[in-house]
């Protein structure tokens, strides 16, 4: 269920919306849905999926060897998908 929050904003603002929601295929509605969301984000997980991302880059190998059988498909240096190494 979703609630109705009306606000107010300067005409210039409310264009700028607009041109910004038509340009992305999507509302005005879902422009400010989306900044809502972020300004409520828990700034200490800014950055977690980066570091994930990063750990996981960095021992892949390590997790490969010790787990062979479940070793993902990785893209070869021409981007092809292929298994790890």
């Amino acid at each position: 269920m979703s609630k109705s929050v009306t606000i107010r904003v300067p005409e210039e603002l409310h264009a700028q919306l607009q041109e910004r929601a038509e340009t992305e295929g999507t509302t005005v509605t879902a422009l400010i849905t989306e900044a809502a969301r972020n300004a409520v984000r828990d700034p200490r997980l800014e950055d977690a999926a980066e570091v994930f991302r990063q750990f996981v880059a960095d021992n892949a190998d390590a997790f490969d060897a010790a787990f062979p059988d479940d070793a993902p498909a990785r893209p070869d240096a021409a981007g092809r998908q292929g298994r790890a190494a």
